[in-house]
């Protein structure tokens, strides 16, 4: 054979999807049809991906307007009442590298009601009260949101519309405050202990509707401190 490149085209006889040159045996053809698959490939999954990202931020851009409302309206609530309950007169030893004359540590002491230390417990646990709420129809307004249906220990009184609670397994389920009440906190925990340890005046207003835009602007709620 003279050292004129000798060729076979893919489909001809000779070896099967191959082109042999003078440096001898090496395959073209399906190297170039295999790349043009995997392009094919790659230009699929990166659609696919597309399309899951829009569908993620769809459903994220739907949440429940009344569920993550009364949710947030709800931990604020449930803070409020909980720090009440705290003696005001007790408080925290927090750290402090400040020496005093004598080369001891200086201590310094805050009210313990909303110390950080104990927002954030009571944060770890709030969303477990959701579960005292339930869906509620305004019979007047029928306007819906999430109230507590449950009196608490020093509010033993009845409520005179606990026909317009909802109560199931639904989506409109108390679950589903529960899952709400732990996203709120899970995204706002230091907006929330910030607020509280400040003493804000009308923190439902604050977080809810100013910070987080979970709630239209309104008057406060019964409750609001």
């Amino acid at each position: 054979m003279n050292e004129r490149e000798t060729s076979v085209t893919c489909g001809e006889s000779g070896p099967p999807r191959a082109q042999l040159d003078r440096s001898n045996s090496r395959c073209r053809c399906g190297d170039v049809s295999t790349e043009a698959d995997m392009a094919s490939t790659v230009l699929r999954l990166g659609l696919l991906l597309v399309v899951l990202s829009a569908c993620s931020l769809s459903a994220e851009g739907k949440k429940d307007a009344v569920l993550y409302c009364s949710a947030c309206r709800a931990i604020v609530d449930e803070l409020s009442y909980s720090i009440k309950q705290v003696d005001p007169k007790k408080t925290i030893n927090i750290g402090s590298f400040r020496l005093n004359p004598d080369g001891s540590m200086k201590d310094q002491k805050v009210p313990l009601a909303r110390s950080e230390t104990h927002l954030t417990e009571l944060l770890e646990e709030v969303c477990n009260k959701m579960n005292d709420y339930a869906h509620y129809v305004d019979p007047n307004t029928k306007e819906k949101s999430y109230k507590r249906f449950a009196p608490r220990d020093d509010d033993k009184s009845a409520f005179a519309d606990f026909e317009n609670f909802q109560f199931g397994d639904g989506p409109e389920s108390s679950k589903s405050l529960v899952f709400a009440c732990e996203s709120v906190v899970e995204e706002y925990e230091d907006e929330i202990i910030s607020l509280f340890a400040r003493e804000a005046d009308h923190v439902a207003e604050k977080l809810c509707s100013e910070v987080s835009g979970l709630c239209k602007a309104t008057v406060p709620s019964r409750g609001e401190l």
